[in-house]
């Protein structure tokens, strides 16, 4: 009698046991599942906010694309970061305003040079397009009704791929060699194209530069390293209010 009485007592104890080690199983189990949940999800939160910093990063850089000729290429200097659209980028980024300068000039360039690579170009949207086409135009001759159409084409190409971007024309001016009347219109070419399409116009990217013999090259035509400078100023009067 007192060894049944003994065994269910041991047997009593042994599922009391058995059913404490279980809670105890059971409670570090699910404390186990909470943490690994808890980390997972704090896992996901890091990379999903790692992916939208990099998204926001990405959509923080904006670019001002420099469309035009030897002066925006740099013609004659021996850095193009000292032509005006690089001395531009370096004031930009004193200010962390978030633009990327693409100097697309081409030395030698006219306007139906600019017409034909327009596209080209364009494969990068540009939030800003700075033009400045015409001078080798208006040097050689060619009849400023082309000259324009080719202006206006580059303008609705801009325009029609992307409606959104800003666009900047840069007037010019030229020597009276090819005439009084070639010259004043030449001149007026570029206000009357920025009132038809609504554009910023910088009056005369050479302006306080042209015909100053120390601010050019031995050429005559072609800005110092230091006419540049100018040439930036120029620029950033007009294009400055507009970064954003």
């Amino acid at each position: 009698m007192k060894n049944t009485q003994l065994l269910k007592h041991n047997n009593n104890i042994t599922q009391k046991v058995f059913l404490k080690f279980c809670c105890i199983s059971l409670l570090i189990f699910f404390i186990s599942c909470k943490q690994d949940i808890s980390k997972k999800a704090t896992n996901t939160e890091t990379t999903t906010s790692k992916t939208e910093v990099t998204k926001t990063n990405k959509e923080e850089v904006k670019t001002i694309v420099f469309f035009g000729d030897s002066l925006t290429a740099g013609f004659g200097l021996e850095d193009v970061n000292d032509a005006f659209p690089g001395i531009i980028q370096h004031k930009i980024d004193s200010l962390h305003l978030g633009y990327n300068i693409v100097n697309s000039g081409v030395s030698g360039e006219t306007t139906s040079g600019g017409k034909n690579r327009i596209d080209w170009v364009l494969n990068q949207k540009p939030t800003i397009f700075i033009l400045e086409l015409g001078a080798n135009d208006g040097l050689r001759g060619v009849p400023l009704k082309q000259s324009k159409e080719n202006l206006q084409d580059i303008i609705d190409a801009v325009k029609t791929k992307y409606p959104d971007t800003i666009i900047v024309l840069v007037g010019m001016q030229i020597p009276p060699n090819m005439g009084q009347d070639y010259t004043t219109e030449f001149k007026n070419m570029f206000p009357d194209l920025a009132k038809k399409n609504d554009l910023h116009l910088v009056p005369f990217l050479l302006e306080n530069v042209g015909g100053i013999s120390a601010l050019n090259q031995k050429d005559g035509i072609h800005p110092t390293k230091e006419g540049h400078q100018i040439l930036a100023k120029n620029v950033l009067t007009v294009l400055a209010p507009i970064l954003k």
